[in-house]
């Protein structure tokens, strides 16, 4: 599957907020490396799945955060190769410290409770 484009998905979130609560949006781009994660192995590919149903109530749970307008999540899954993009994460709210640690959190959780990864 084909990522959205951030800059289309930035313009979007920018055309339905409030720029008066809008004040800083993080992104977060996974991407297929090399190496394994702990650097021991040379990763060919790599096959994702993802649990959609957990990762949208994650998504809807972030959304009523203080501060937090808006947050999109998109996971490719499938047989992806080195330099392809694994998921697109991006939190926006009013400021940094009502958004930082949510955006932190949100992608740990994703890693360890929604995607499925084998190395090959």
């Amino acid at each position: 599957m084909k990522m959205p484009s951030i800059d289309e998905i930035i313009k979007k979130i920018k055309k339905q907020t409030n720029p008066e609560r809008l004040g800083m949006i993080l992104i977060h781009n996974g991407i297929v490396r090399k190496t394994s994660k702990d650097g021991s192995k040379i990763v060919k590919e790599m096959v994702i799945s993802y649990n959609k149903e957990l990762l949208d109530k994650k998504v809807n749970e972030l959304k009523t955060l203080p501060g937090i307008e808006h947050v999109y999540a998109f996971i490719n899954a499938g047989k992806l190769n080195v330099g392809d993009d694994i998921m697109l994460v991006i939190v926006a709210g009013d400021r940094r410290s009502n958004i930082l640690k949510p955006f932190e959190d949100f992608i740990k959780y994703i890693k360890q409770n929604i995607v499925k990864e084998q190395e090959i």
